[in-house]
Parts: C-alpha cells; sequence; structure tokens
C-alpha cells in the first residue's frame, strides 16, 4: 500500500439555527462554532469528543494529528476520504475550563440533528469522552470496541481516540483493526 498523506476534508458549515449558538459558555471560548467535515452524503458518521485546532496562527487550514491518525488509519482500512462525515459532540473547541455536562447536554441536540440529516449507514464513535456522551458514565471503549453495536436505529463501531493512539503507538494494530471493522461494514 502507498503511503497516505491525509487530504483535509472539506469542511460543512453549521445550519443557520445552530451558528450563533450561545446555549453554554463555550461560545464565547471558540471563534466560530465547527459543525462537520468530510461529507453529508456520507456512510460513515465519525464522533469525535470536540475539535480540535483547524488553522493555524495565520487563518491557515491546518491537519491537527487527531485527524492526521484518523484519516491516515482509514486511507489504510479502505475507507475513503467521500465515505466520511465526522462531526462532535461540542461544536465549539474549548480553551479553557467549562460545565461539561452543561455544555455537552446542550450540544446532544445539534448531533440528533445532524444524524436524521446524513442518516448514515454505520457511526464511528471514537474516544472515551464521545461514548460516554452517548451512553453514559459506565460505557467504557475497552469494553464496547472489536464489534458491531446498535444504537437506536443505528449500528456503530465503538475505538480508541485518534489522539491516544497518536501518543501510543501501540494502539495502532488495534486502532486499525476496528476501522477496518468500519471498513466491512459501510463498504
Amino acid at each position: 500500500m502507498t503511503p497516505c498523506t491525509p487530504e483535509i476534508l472539506p469542511e460543512i458549515a453549521a445550519p443557520r439555527q445552530a451558528a450563533g449558538c450561545d446555549k453554554c459558555e463555550l461560545c464565547s471560548q471558540g471563534s466560530r462554532i465547527i459543525w462537520a467535515e468530510g461529507y453529508a452524503d456520507a456512510p460513515l458518521f465519525v464522533i469525535l469528543d470536540n475539535p480540535g485546532a483547524r488553522e493555524d496562527k495565520l487563518g491557515q487550514p491546518f491537519l491537527c494529528g487527531t485527524r492526521q491518525t484518523l484519516l491516515t488509519a482509514a486511507h489504510k482500512a479502505g475507507i475513503l476520504p467521500e465515505q466520511m462525515y465526522i462531526t462532535y459532540i461540542l461544536k465549539y473547541r474549548p480553551l479553557r475550563k467549562y460545565d461539561k455536562p452543561k455544555a455537552r447536554q446542550n450540544c446532544m441536540g445539534y448531533l440528533q440533528d445532524q444524524l436524521e440529516e446524513v442518516n448514515p449507514k454505520l457511526l464511528l464513535i471514537l474516544g472515551n469522552t464521545a461514548i460516554k456522551s452517548l451512553l453514559g458514565d459506565t460505557a467504557e471503549v475497552k469494553n464496547l470496541r472489536g464489534a458491531v453495536h446498535h444504537f437506536g436505529e443505528y449500528k456503530a463501531v465503538v475505538s480508541y481516540h485518534p489522539l491516544a493512539v497518536r501518543r501510543r503507538p501501540n494502539m495502532n494494530k488495534v486502532f486499525l483493526s476496528d476501522l477496518m471493522l468500519a471498513s466491512s461494514v459501510i463498504n
């Protein structure tokens, strides 16, 4: 397989009703709402905890380590960029302390709206924060990964957060295995 230089996926703008969100303190921390990136008709709906760095100090698009790790593994698993819709539990990038339960609760309605709009074939839920936000505080990636689950009307695969994989390279094999499982469902 040829080496992958991940591309920056196109950003999907927030709908008008969400663009001016001020339901929690995060709206005063981030410069703007980050709705999603990728393709609105994609079969794979990737859920991360919150947006990371998107632009460098000069405002140029920037591929952060989290997305680079995710896109590289997706490429190796046979998932094409146009098959991905990447979104977040939180819609602003947190820059300092905030009321986490309140922020997550406020953003869950937006996530539900996105699910209804995209109607994906599969959810790929990445990281303990994302899975706990969806299933409650007792849910853990280590107990859910490696299998296809049903969350409501959606099939889902759970894996580790790409940043955790980046920090602990010994997790690459497991992460790739989970993405290959996701690939087998959507392809």
